[in-house]
């Protein structure tokens, strides 16, 4: 039976893995980023199909600077592999009414990242065990795992632009608007504290699920 653990407090990747981990990054984000346009037109908003954003070709969606450039500034400058890709547009005016509706649509990117851990973590824990799943795979099926893991995490902290900030909004009675308005007017300096400084506050859930996802012989 094939075994590795990850340690995310020393966690180490060669380049070949470091090149991998960035491709999968970059699909991983694109799906992110499409299911939310499929959610926006299930409520009635057209436009990212009108743009031509639902689709899981990467060069529509890649954002140089956080499909790039961030995710090698994490790598080297912080041993982790972080990153985006363009924001898929819709109109909050064309969903159908309700205060959930823009919360549904941020909530379906990070229910994509769950759903793509889930897929290849079944894929590890019957792979492995049935003996068909070769060592390449196995390492690649856990680098999928983890990556989603993190991108669902990291996406549903409730810091403006990330996708928890909008069900935060959804909760909040409408008299504290005014927090709303400091979030979304600081969130892009919050989000960049949090990458560089906070992020490790996440390790304990990503071992968590990870583990909860593969199995004990995957363990971080």
């Amino acid at each position: 039976m094939y075994t590795r653990s990850y340690n995310l407090s020393t966690f180490s990747m060669t380049g070949l893995e470091v090149v991998f981990g960035i491709i999968i990054l970059i699909f991983s984000v694109v799906i992110h980023e499409v299911s939310h346009g499929y959610a926006a037109q299930a409520l009635g908003d057209p436009t990212a199909r009108l743009q031509g954003r639902l689709t899981l070709n990467p060069l529509k969606h890649l954002d140089p600077v956080g499909s790039i450039f961030i995710p090698l500034l994490t790598w080297f400058g912080g041993g982790f592999i972080f990153g985006w890709a363009k924001p898929v547009p819709y109109n909050p005016y064309n969903l159908k009414a309700g205060r959930w509706s823009e919360a549904y649509v941020a909530a379906a990117g990070p229910a994509s990242n769950l759903a793509l851990a889930l897929v290849f973590g079944l894929l590890l824990r019957f792979g492995t065990t049935g003996g068909w799943l070769s060592g390449p795979m196995i390492e690649l099926s856990a680098f999928v795992v983890l990556i989603n893991i993190v991108l669902m995490l990291f996406n549903l902290v409730p810091i403006p632009p990330l996708d928890g900030s909008k069900i935060l909004f959804a909760l909040l009675p409408y008299r504290y608007q005014n927090v709303r308005m400091w979030l979304e007017r600081y969130g892009f300096i919050l989000v960049l504290v949090f990458i560089f400084f906070l992020w490790r506050l996440l390790t304990p859930l990503i071992g968590f699920f990870f583990e909860l996802i593969v199995g004990s012989g995957f363990g971080l």
